[in-house]
C-alpha cells in the first residue's frame, strides 16, 4: 500500500527523531489529515522548488517515514504536528491525487554503528571545526555538547546540517548513507570546506579592512598636506602631482627612464607648485610621459597591396616603386627596418613627398614630415638642454610624442637645403639618427634619457647631391627623373583633374578636356620636370570659368581655344599685377 508523502521545504529530517512542525499549507494540511483518518505512517521529503510541488519529479526520492503522533488545529488555520521519524526510506512510483503525493516506499539498509570508536572520533572532530567557524553560523558549545550527551547520534547529525547550512543535496546523500561513519565522513568534508572558505573570506575581508585603512591613513595625510599648502597659498596642482606619480608607476618607459622620471618627481614635489623650476619639471614630465615608449602599430606586410597601393596614387616611375616594394620585402622579412636609408631626389614636382606617403599607407603606419629647409641649429634634432628658457625637445622627438607610436614613417624633406652656423651642425646630429648601429640609444638633450629610434622608418627627399659625402653614405640614393610629356597627360588624367575639381568645388563630370587639350597645356604654359605647374593651370583654367559662369560649374568642354583664352587672360592679369595696376585674377 502506498504512504502519503508530506513535502518539506528545506529541511531534510532524520530517522530517531521527534520533529514538531507548523503546518500552514492547506495541501500539506489536507495531507496530515488524510494520513491521521487512515492510520497511516507519513514519509518526510525534501522539495526541489520553493513553491509546492505539483509533480513527482518536484520531490526527491528519498524521505524519512514516520507515525503521526499528534496533529492539532491552531486558530488561525494551521496546524501544530509531531511526528516520530523511523527510518530512511526510497521512494518509487510516486502519484499525485488532488495536490496528495502518495507512493512505495522500501527502507534503507542501515548499519548499527553508532558506538564504534572510529564513528566517535568522526563525531568528536566534526564537532571541534565546527566551533572554530564564524560567529555568522551562531554554534553554542554548550547546545551541541548537550546534544552529544543526551541525544542520539540522529540529532547531533540534524544539528550539524542545520547549523552549517548545508545544501538540501548533501543532506539527501548523508540521508541515504547506510552507515553513522559515512554519514559523519560526508559531513567532515562539509564542515572543513566550509572552514577553508571562510578562511579566504576572513583573508579577504582583512586586506580589505588594511588597505581600507591604509586608504584612510594616506587621505588624511593628503588633506592636512592640502591643508597646509591652502593656508600658504599653493595648493593649486596638488591633485595633478599625485596623478603624476601613478602614471609615472603605470607607464612602460625603460628602468633608466623611469628611474630618471621619479627621481624628477621627488624633486618636484618638494617644490612649491608656484615656483618656477616645479613648473618646469612638471613640463618636462608631461613630456616624458607622453613619449611612445612601448606603442607601436601592429600591422601585416602584404606585398600586393603594397604594390597596388604605389600603382594607384602614383603613375609611372616603374623602376623607383620596384626600389620601394625590394625594401618592403625586406621589412616583411626581417620584422625589422634593416638596409640603407631611402633618399629620394628629384626636381621639384615629381612627387618625391607624396610618394613617401604612399610608402606610410602601403606599410600601414603613421605619416610625419619635417622640413629640414633652412634648419641650422643641431638643437633642431637633439633638442634643448632644461637649462635654456623655452627649452623643449627636438623635432624627431616631438614627431613622434604627436603620432604617438614608435615605428612611424619620418619623412626628412629637403635634406639638401640645411645648413650650418654658430649655433651648431645638424648634420652631426642627423648623422647619428639615420645611423642603425647608433640610433637605437639615441639621447635627446630635453629629455636626458635613451630612446630607441632603430624601429623608425627614415625617409629623406632632396632636390639635388648638394650634401656631404658623409651624409651621403648613410642613404642610398635613388633619383626620380623628370616626367615626359605622355607621362604627365597620364597623371593629369588619374589624379590632378580630381584634384583642381576637388579645389575649386567642380563637379568632375562637368569637366570634359581631351588628352591634346592637357598636352597643349603642359607644352605651351609649363616648363618644368614635375607636374606642379600643371596642377596650378588646371585649377587655374577651372576657377576662371567659374569666374565667368558667376559661380556655377555648368559643364564644359575645355578645347584648345577655350584653354588659351582662359590662361591668356590669367597671364594678362598677371602682368598688370606686377607693373602696378592692381587686376586680380
Amino acid at each position: 500500500m502506498k504512504e502519503f508523502i508530506l513535502p518539506f521545504r528545506d529541511l531534510v529530517v532524520h530517522p530517531g527523531l521527534t520533529v514538531p512542525v507548523y503546518i500552514d499549507n492547506a495541501q500539506s494540511i489536507a495531507c496530515i489529515e488524510a494520513a491521521v483518518a487512515s492510520t497511516q505512517q507519513i514519509v518526510l521529503v525534501a522539495q526541489k522548488t520553493w513553491s509546492y510541488p505539483s509533480a513527482p519529479d518536484d520531490i526527491y526520492d528519498v524521505g524519512t517515514i514516520g507515525s503521526i503522533v499528534r496533529a492539532m488545529r491552531t486558530p488561525d488555520g494551521g496546524m501544530h504536528v509531531i511526528i516520530e521519524t523511523i527510518d530512511a526510506v526510497k521512494i518509487s512510483d510516486v502519484s499525485v491525487n488532488d495536490g496528495l503525493f502518495s507512493g512505495n516506499v522500501l527502507p534503507i539498509p542501515f548499519m548499527l554503528d553508532a558506538t564504534d570508536d572510529q564513528t566517535i572520533a568522526l563525531r568528536d572532530k566534526i564537532a571541534e571545526n565546527i566551533q572554530s567557524l564564524s560567529t555568522s553560523r551562531r554554534v553554542k558549545t554548550e547546545k551541541m555538547r548537550l546534544i552529544i550527551d543526551k541525544y542520539p547520534l540522529s540529532a547531533f547529525v540534524d544539528y550539524v546540517i542545520q547549523t552549517a547550512g548545508i545544501d538540501n543535496e548533501i543532506a539527501i546523500k548523508v540521508l541515504a548513507t547506510p552507515s553513522w561513519r559515512e554519514k559523519l565522513a560526508i559531513l567532515l568534508e562539509q564542515v572543513n570546506l566550509l572552514m577553508e572558505t571562510e578562511k579566504i573570506e576572513d583573508n579577504i575581508n582583512r586586506r580589505v579592512q588594511k588597505q581600507m585603512e591604509s586608504g584612510r591613513r594616506e587621505a588624511i595625510l593628503q588633506e592636512k598636506l592640502r591643508a597646509i599648502h591652502r593656508e600658504m597659498g599653493d595648493d593649486d596642482g596638488e591633485a595633478d602631482t599625485e596623478s603624476m606619480r601613478k602614471r609615472i608607476e603605470k607607464s612602460h618607459m625603460p628602468a633608466e627612464a623611469k628611474e630618471k622620471a621619479m627621481s624628477e618627481f621627488r624633486r618636484m614635489r618638494s617644490m612649491s607648485p608656484m615656483s618656477a623650476e616645479g613648473g618646469l619639471l612638471k613640463t618636462y614630465l608631461d613630456e616624458l610621459l607622453s613619449m611612445p615608449w612601448d606603442k607601436s602599430d601592429k600591422t601585416h606586410i602584404d606585398l600586393q597591396s603594397a604594390r597596388a597601393v604605389l600603382d594607384s596614387e602614383h603613375s609611372g616611375m616603374a623602376a623607383v616603386k620596384e626600389r620601394i616594394l625590394e625594401h618592403i620585402a625586406v621589412m616583411k622579412k626581417t620584422g625589422k627596418n634593416q638596409g640603407s636609408i631611402l633618399c629620394f631626389v628629384g626636381a621639384p614636382g615629381v612627387g618625391k613627398t607624396s610618394l613617401c606617403k604612399s610608402i606610410a599607407t602601403a606599410l600601414g603606419r603613421k605619416y610625419q614630415r619635417i622640413s629640414l629647409g633652412g634648419v641650422s641649429d643641431e638643437a633642431h634634432f637633439r633638442g634643448h638642454r632644461k637649462t635654456y628658457i623655452g627649452a623643449q625637445t627636438g623635432r624627431i622627438m616631438d614627431a613622434l610624442k604627436r603620432c604617438k607610436v614608435n615605428n612611424p614613417v619620418i619623412v626628412l624633406d629637403e635634406i639638401d637645403k640645411m645648413g650650418r652656423d654658430w649655433r651648431g651642425d645638424p648634420e652631426s646630429a642627423l648623422l647619428e639618427i639615420l645611423d642603425p648601429e647608433q640610433n637605437h640609444t639615441f639621447r635627446d638633450h630635453y629629455l636626458e634619457v635613451d630612446f630607441d629610434l632603430s624601429n623608425v622608418l627614415f625617409i629623406a627627399t632632396a632636390n639635388s647631391l648638394n650634401m656631404s659625402n658623409a651624409l651621403r653614405d648613410r642613404m642610398e640614393i635613388i633619383e626620380i627623373p623628370g616626367y615626359s610629356v605622355d607621362e604627365k597627360v597620364q597623371i593629369a588624367r588619374e589624379h590632378l583633374i580630381a584634384r583642381a575639381a576637388h579645389d575649386t568645388g567642380w563637379d568632375i563630370n562637368n569637366i570634359i578636356i581631351s588628352d591634346d587639350a592637357i598636352r597643349h597645356i603642359i607644352e605651351h604654359y609649363t616648363s618644368e620636370q614635375g607636374v606642379r605647374e600643371l596642377q596650378r593651370e588646371l585649377t587655374a583654367i577651372l576657377r576662371r570659368t567659374l569666374l565667368e559662369n558667376d559661380g556655377e560649374d555648368v559643364k564644359t568642354e575645355f578645347t584648345i581655344d577655350k584653354i588659351d583664352d582662359l590662361l591668356s587672360l590669367r597671364q594678362s592679369a598677371g602682368f598688370a599685377k606686377k607693373i602696378g595696376f592692381g587686376v586680380r585674377a
